[in-house]
């Protein structure tokens, strides 16, 4: 759940630092229109075996462009949809390289499913040249039998394994593409075989549980058996942008398994298929019978395949060392949490040729830690009172780690390098927020930089964190907002009544006259490990609000990221109930502001923030006047188990917990005016969140108001539905506070 803050934002991210003080006011059409989108540099991708050169598409998304990493320049088209023959696509969606770099996949007529997965037609290019230089240019389609699910290569670059409907197919192509099954019992909403289900998907964030060993002769995957998961079904209608006929007269219904707190997982297990003899076996892995397996990856070692498993109340991970083939499995590491151990810790774990690495909380900050294939800790790599954010990788020839980590302020993110010797050395020069994305040996990286007052900037950069150019500075955008009376987001700390220290940002009317009283509208997401108060630019419907008026402001309460185990852990197996009293706690303090009227203070938030308005309304001390909740969780019996469990265990566990952390045990003390948001077709968190509590309100005879999009998932997206929502709170508020 809580990475839907990238969505909810708007962050409309942009150019450099610009002046201010235009007269030009925003408007509501060209913010959430895309108005002041910057130009940006998307899908980069490293060449593989290639350190010196990277891929991108044109804007157009009908070539892929070689560029170098050194000069930004670019090198060669390596795919053209116009110039390749048998062509029958002339739009590229995403694609991919083999592992030595010599063949493209390339996928069109993408059809997303949920929020990382998606069915696609692939076509597989060769990038390999002829005695005289020249490319063969054929396009060739990787199957015939349908769209195709989480296609990978093998190493050697002569395979590809995908999934079809719940089923793994292979695809050999020094044989004429020749294409055979790997399983045969993949059934919908029964069996699933190498994707994840709908909970992992989601809470794991990923979508391929399919890999090739080493050697390219066996393949390990995933299967889930969710046929005694609850099933959820919501109900879809003929509705408009896009238009279903098929519903036309009745309305039709969407069902998949859904596994809420407390119910059935799905019975995972890990299985290996040999190329060669079509031998399946299943493999030995001593998971609990309600544990997860959130990852598998063969290591450079053909015979060890790493899997990492997870019990329930997901504070004990395991890395089991297994042999494909005997399937006899080795614990190499334990690591356990007296609360929960972060999902975030799945994507650090990297295997190298003798090593594998490790973010852990252990000493209280997340660290990266070093260890052999055996399991044996080599090296704690970082230390300190300080969080590694991103794990970005190792230079094997120097011995050098490379991470980005917020050792300069919890608002900040740098990149840093720690050779073999242990010297740390920052590379991102300038003080915000940076990002990197290096090249395949760690000679280079791209650079996105931003702060407060800075939209982004892109550079390349060798590892020593000298620029080498400039890739990006969008010098006409920045131009364009200059003729903009914009406001200037402030951070500011405070105090709360129980001595705990927030962050914070806030935001004035570019016209603000300290003699005046203005309403505030706080704005927040506040759910576990999450930031929104951080060193960045962004211009959102929060400074088209600045702009009409209002003081903006934003608080991370208790429970949020950027400061430590003990900072972020503390709201476990109580979601929302300290966060709730930290966001009362701000608006009172905001309404010590001699410029802020305290009878005039509103909240809203999406998702975790959306049930975090009606937690702060419902707190007991009545200092909003006004609030929306948009696609927000009500009670967190509604919720998914990875999510909900790992921070709140079971209601059979944690009762008074659960009881204390639904919005329905304090809705009686709700406060002031309210409009709940929320799409029908939100396969996240379901409308049943939403028409429960409503229910409940009216039972209780309290006035508030509601606005349902029909077909309309989690996002809330498509057609004209984001300037309506946006129109509409914009109006609430401006009627209300």
């Amino acid at each position: 759940m809580k990475k839907i803050q990238l969505l909810l934002l708007l962050c409309l991210v942009t150019g450099l630092t610009f002046a201010q003080g235009g007269s030009k006011q925003l408007q509501l059409e060209e913010v959430v229109g895309g108005a002041f989108m910057a130009r940006n540099i998307f899908g980069v991708t490293p060449i593989p075996e290639d350190g010196e050169h990277y891929s991108q598409m044109n804007r157009e998304r009908t070539q892929i462009i070689k560029y170098s990493f050194k000069t930004g320049q670019q090198v060669e088209v390596l795919f053209d949809t116009e110039t390749a023959r048998e062509c029958p696509f002339r739009r590229i969606d995403s694609y991919s390289y083999s592992p030595d770099g010599t063949k493209l996949l390339i996928a069109t007529n993408t059809k997303p499913i949920y929020r990382h997965s998606y069915t696609a037609e692939h076509y597989i290019y060769s990038l390999k040249r002829n005695m005289d230089g020249a490319i063969n240019n054929v396009v060739q389609r990787l199957s015939e039998g349908g769209p195709q699910q989480s296609p990978v290569f093998s190493p050697d670059g002569q395979q590809v394994a995908f999934v079809r409907d719940n089923n793994i197919y292979l695809v050999k192509l020094l044989y004429g593409n020749s294409e055979s099954q790997v399983t045969d019992d993949g059934r919908r909403n029964e069996i699933i075989n190498g994707i994840p289900d709908w909970v992992y998907e989601e809470e794991f964030s990923f979508d391929r549980a399919l890999e090739f060993s080493a050697d390219s002769k066996m393949l390990a995957y995933i299967r889930f058996d969710e046929r005694e998961v609850p099933a959820y079904t919501f109900q879809l209608f003929a509705g408009e942008a896009p238009t279903y006929e098929e519903y036309k007269a009745y309305p039709g219904a969407y069902t998949y398994k859904y596994p809420k707190t407390g119910q059935k997982n799905s019975k995972v297990t890990v299985h290996t298929f040999d190329i060669k003899t079509r031998v399946t076996r299943q493999v030995q892995v001593p998971v609990d019978s309600d544990g997860y397996i959130p990852r598998i990856r063969f290591t450079k070692d053909p015979d060890k395949l790493a899997i990492v498993t997870l019990n329930r109340h997901q504070n004990r991970m395991d890395i089991y060392m297994a042999d494909p083939r005997s399937t006899l499995c080795r614990l190499a590491l334990r690591e356990e949490s007296d609360t929960y151990i972060s999902e975030d810790a799945l994507d650090a774990i990297r295997f190298y040729e003798e090593n594998f690495s490790l973010l852990s909380e252990r000493d209280g900050y997340n660290h990266l830690y070093w260890y052999d294939l055996s399991g044996r800790l080599v090296k704690q790599v970082t230390s300190g009172e300080f969080e590694v954010k991103e794990f970005l990788g190792y230079d094997t020839k120097e011995g050098s780690f490379y991470y980005t980590s917020n050792e300069e302020s919890p608002l900040r993110k740098a990149v840093y390098k720690t050779d073999k010797k242990g010297k740390t050395v920052k590379l991102s020069a300038n003080a915000g927020t940076n990002s990197a994305l290096f090249s395949t040996d760690m000679k280079y990286y791209l650079n996105r930089y931003t702060n407060l007052d800075t939209p982004v900037i892109i550079t390349l950069n060798d590892n020593t964190g000298k620029t080498l150019v400039t890739l990006e500075d969008n010098a006409a955008l920045r131009e364009k907002l200059s003729q903009y009376a914009l406001p200037r987001r402030e951070f500011f700390t405070f105090t709360t009544g129980e001595g705990v220290e927030l962050n914070g940002w806030i935001m004035k009317p570019a016209d603000f006259d300290a003699t005046k009283r203005y309403p505030v509208l706080m704005y927040q997401y506040s759910g576990p490990e999450s930031q929104m108060v951080t060193d960045s630019f962004s211009v959102s419907w929060e400074t088209f609000m600045a702009s009409q008026g209002y003081i903006v402001a934003c608080v991370d309460p208790r429970g949020t990221g950027g400061r430590g185990a003990a900072f972020a852990k503390c709201t476990y197996l109580h979601l929302g109930v300290k966060e709730a009293h930290d966001q009362v706690e701000a608006a009172l303090y905001l309404g010590t502001l001699p410029y802020v009227d305290k009878d005039r203070i509103g909240i809203w938030g999406w998702s975790y923030g959306g049930y975090m308005v009606l937690m702060s309304m419902s707190e007991g001390t009545p200092v909003f006047k006004a609030g929306v909740a948009v696609a927000a969780v009500t009670d967190w019996h509604y919720y998914d188990t990875a999510y909900g469990e790992r921070y709140m265990l079971t209601y059979g566990e944690n009762a008074e917990g659960y009881d204390g952390s639904s919005a329905f045990t304090r809705a009686a003390n709700l406060s002031g005016k309210l409009l709940l948001v929320h799409g029908m077709a939100d396969d996240n968190v379901h409308f049943q969140n939403c028409a429960e509590y409503a229910e409940h309100l009216v039972q209780l005879g309290k006035q508030f108001d509601m606005q349902v999009y029909t077909n309309r998932d989690h996002g809330i997206r498509g057609g004209n539905t984001t300037l309506h929502l946006y129109t509409k709170l914009t109006n609430f508020f401006k009627e209300n506070l």
